[in-house]
């Protein structure tokens, strides 16, 4: 039986699920997300499970992708992994971003390893994120109801 303590089967898991990814491999991945998958891209916008393997058929390619500076958490039948996603590729023609902090909800199933949740985040001033800030450039405005 998979356990989400054994950070050994999390990283055999994201090598699986990174290939299955890199691959394209529809089948493996649906396998690999739970039914109730959400993933959360770099701008906030958000995937069902169905949303998410589609993205395939809406032409994303991966020349590379891996996952580097991988911290796995433990938590019972959960483990909260955060790394540094390297990726090469293009979605609808357009490159992807290259760099990105991802946070992946490992969860065990049915005795098996799923991914619940992913989040992603541009890590600013790589290619394909915003830029980094300038200094003593323009304070982004607070969104209304929202205190210092």
């Amino acid at each position: 039986m998979t356990d989400t303590t054994d950070t050994s089967s999390i990283s055999s898991f994201l090598s699986r699920w990174t290939e299955a990814e890199r691959q394209g491999d529809i089948g493996a991945l649906d396998t690999m997300l739970t039914d109730d998958f959400v993933g959360v891209g770099p701008l906030g916008f958000t995937l069902s499970k169905a949303a998410w393997l589609a993205r395939f058929h809406q032409g994303l390619r991966y020349q590379s992708l891996d996952l580097t500076e991988v911290e796995a958490r433990p938590h019972g039948d959960l483990a909260i992994v955060t790394a540094r996603q390297r990726a090469q590729g293009s979605h609808a023609g357009a490159p992807i971003p290259e760099a990105a902090r991802v946070t992946v909800s490992v969860v065990k199933e049915d005795g098996a390893l799923r991914i619940a949740a992913i989040h992603l985040s541009f890590i600013a001033g790589t290619p394909g994120a915003p830029p980094l800030p300038s200094p003593g450039g323009p304070v982004p405005a607070r969104p209304q109801g929202v205190r210092p």
